[in-house]
C-alpha cells in the first residue's frame, strides 16, 4: 500500500485528530439529529391530537347518544384512536373500545421483556440527549374522569389538554382531553403513534450503522496512520544506528522529501544533522592531522638543536643553537595558544549571548590601542567610518579578535611607511568593514585558500614561524558564527594590494 498524497501533506496532529474524532462527531451528530427528529414528529402529533380532539368534541356536541356512539366507532376505527366520553358527573358513558373491536393493542407491563435490545437503546439515547423521563401509561382501575389528571384539568379549565406517556413496550401514548359542548360532557382521546417509535428506532439504527462503519474506517485509518509513522521512523532508527556504529561512511539518512508532515521534518533534520556531524568529524580529523604536522616541524628543529648543544664546544655556535631552541619554543607556544583558541571558538560562540556592539567605536579603540603599543611597525592606519555609530549584534571580544587579525595581516603585507585603509560602510541592512593594504595582493586562485587552517604565505622579509597560519581561519569562523562573511578581494582603486572585507548584518534595535 503506497502512502496516499493527502497523508504526506497533512500534519500528524491533523491526521490523528481526524481519525479519532470522526466516529465521535458522527455519533454526536446522529444522536442530536435523531432527538430533533423525534421532537419534530411528536410536535406534529401533538398538534394533530389537539385538532382531532377539538373537531371530535364539536362533532359530538349536541349529537344524540346513538349518533355519538356511531361517531366514536367511525373515528376510532379510521384514525386508530380510543375515544371515551364522560358525563357531567365524570362517569364513563361511552368507550369506542367497548363499542367496537380495539383499533390498537397496548401490552401490559408484565408482558414486555425490559431487557429487550430496542428498549435498552431507547433508554440509552434518552440518557445521552438528556430527555425528560415520561410517566408510564397505566389504565386506572376507576372508570371516572378524575382518574385522568389531564381530563380533570380540561373539565376544570374548559381547555384542551395533551399529555405524553410511555407504554410498556417503549412506544408513546398521547392523551388529549377536551370539553364537549356546554352540558359538562368531556372527551378523552388516546393515540398510540407506533410509527413515531418505529421511525425513531430506524433512524437510531441507521446512526448506529454509520457510527460502526466510521469506527471500522477509523480503525483502518489508524492502522494505516501507524504504518505511515512507524515505517519511516524504523528506517530513521536503522540509519541512525549505522551512523553511530560508523561501519559505513556512505550511509544516507532518508530525507523523505515527499512528506510535508512532522515525520518528513524529522527525517530532513536528522539528515542535515548527520551531514553536519560528518563535516565536523572530518574537520576535527583534518585539524588534528594539521596540528600534528605543524607541531612536528618545530619539535624536530628543537630536538635537533638540543641534541647538538651537548656536542658543540664553540660558544658562538652554542648561542646560535640556543637561539634556535628559544625560537622553536616560542613557535610551539604560539601554535598551542592559537590551536586552543581555534578549537574552543565554536563551543564558546554557541553558549555566549550576543549584545549590541558599536563597530565604529570598537574599530577606533583597537586602532588607537595598537598605535599606543606601536604594533603597526611604522604603517599608518586611515579610518573611514564617519561620525555616526554603527551597531551590530555580537560578542565584543570576538569581533575585536577579527579586526585585530585583519589588521595584523595588513601590517604584515604592507611596506614600511605604507597606509592601511579601514573603511566602514552601512548599506542595505549590512555593515561592511574593508581593510586594504598596499602589499603585493592575493592572486585570484588563492583568495579562498588564505582562509584555510595553517595556510601560510608570508612576505620574504618576515621571520619564519612568526605566524601560525590560523589568524584568517579564526577570523572567518567568528564571522560566520555572527551570520556574517569574510572574503578577500582586490583593491577597488586598482592599485597593488589586497582587501579583506568583513560583513555583518546590521543590528535590529
Amino acid at each position: 500500500m503506497e502512502d496516499m498524497r493527502w497523508s504526506r501533506r497533512l500534519s500528524l496532529t491533523s491526521r490523528i485528530l481526524f481519525v479519532n474524532v470522526l466516529p465521535l462527531v458522527l455519533l454526536g451528530g446522529g444522536v442530536l439529529y435523531v432527538d430533533s427528529y423525534r421532537k419534530q414528529l411528536l410536535d406534529e402529533r401533538f398538534k394533530l391530537a389537539l385538532v382531532e380532539a377539538q373537531i371530535t368534541a364539536e362533532a359530538l356536541a349536541g349529537a344524540s347518544p346513538q349518533r355519538q356512539d356511531a361517531l366514536l366507532i367511525q373515528i376510532g376505527k379510521e384514525q386508530r384512536l380510543r375515544l371515551r366520553v364522560y358525563g357531567p358527573e365524570g362517569n364513563l358513558e361511552s368507550d369506542s373500545f367497548e363499542l367496537a373491536p380495539p383499533s390498537f393493542d397496548l401490552p401490559e407491563t408484565g408482558e414486555v421483556d425490559q431487557s429487550d435490545w430496542a428498549l435498552r437503546m431507547d433508554r440509552w439515547f434518552d440518557n445521552v440527549v438528556g430527555a425528560p423521563s415520561l410517566p408510564d401509561y397505566v389504565e386506572p382501575e376507576r372508570q371516572d374522569a378524575d382518574a385522568w389528571p389531564e381530563l380533570a384539568r380540561a373539565r376544570e379549565e374548559s381547555l384542551t389538554q395533551i399529555v405524553l406517556r410511555d407504554a410498556p413496550d417503549g412506544t408513546h401514548v398521547i392523551n388529549a382531553a377536551a370539553p364537549v359542548g356546554l352540558d359538562g360532557d368531556s372527551l378523552l382521546l388516546t393515540r398510540n403513534p407506533v410509527d413515531i417509535t418505529e421511525s425513531v428506532r430506524q433512524a437510531r439504527s441507521t446512526v448506529l450503522v454509520v457510527v460502526l462503519i466510521a469506527l471500522l474506517v477509523s480503525t483502518l485509518l489508524s492502522l494505516f496512520l501507524a504504518r505511515t509513522i512507524v515505517r519511516p521512523l524504523r528506517e530513521l532508527v536503522q540509519a541512525a544506528v549505522r551512523v553511530r556504529q560508523g561501519r559505513d561512511r556512505q550511509v544516507e539518512v532518508p530525507r523523505l522529501p515527499d512528506r510535508r508532515d512532522e515525520i518528513g521534518m524529522l527525517a530532513r533534520a536528522i539528515s542535515d544533522m548527520t551531514a553536519a556531524l560528518r563535516q565536523r568529524i572530518d574537520a576535527v580529523e583534518h585539524f588534528a592531522a594539521d596540528v600534528a604536522h605543524e607541531i612536528k616541524n618545530p619539535l624536530a628543529s628543537l630536538r635537533s638543536a638540543t641534541e647538538s648543544l651537548g656536542k658543540v664546544d664553540d660558544p658562538e655556535l652554542k648561542a646560535q643553537l640556543l637561539a634556535i631552541a628559544t625560537h622553536d619554543v616560542r613557535r610551539i607556544d604560539r601554535l598551542v595558544t592559537e590551536i586552543s583558541d581555534a578549537s574552543r571558538i565554536d563551543a564558546e560562540m554557541s553558549r555566549t549571548e550576543f549584545e549590541m556592539v558599536d563597530l565604529a567605536r570598537l574599530l577606533r579603540t583597537i586602532i588607537a590601542s595598537r598605535e599606543e603599543r606601536d604594533e603597526n611597525d611604522g604603517r599608518t592606519i586611515a579610518i573611514e567610518a564617519g561620525e555616526s555609530s554603527v551597531h551590530v549584534s555580537g560578542i565584543p571580544m570576538r569581533l575585536e579578535r577579527v579586526i585585530e587579525n585583519l589588521l595584523d595581516n595588513a601590517v604584515s603585507f604592507s611596506p614600511r611607511n605604507g597606509v592601511i585603509e579601514a573603511a566602514l560602510v552601512q548599506r542595505d541592512g549590512w555593515v561592511t568593514l574593508s581593510i586594504c593594504d598596499e602589499g603585493p595582493g592575493i592572486p585570484e586562485e588563492k583568495r579562498e585558500k588564505v582562509f584555510k587552517r595553517f595556510h601560510s604565505d608570508r612576505p620574504e622579509e618576515e621571520d619564519f614561524g612568526n605566524h601560525s597560519g590560523l589568524g584568517l581561519a579564526i577570523a572567518r569562523t567568528i564571522a560566520e558564527a555572527h551570520d556574517g562573511t569574510l572574503v578577500a578581494t582586490p583593491r577597488p582603486d586598482g592599485e597593488s594590494g589586497a582587501c579583506l572585507v568583513f560583513g555583518l548584518p546590521m543590528a535590529r534595535r
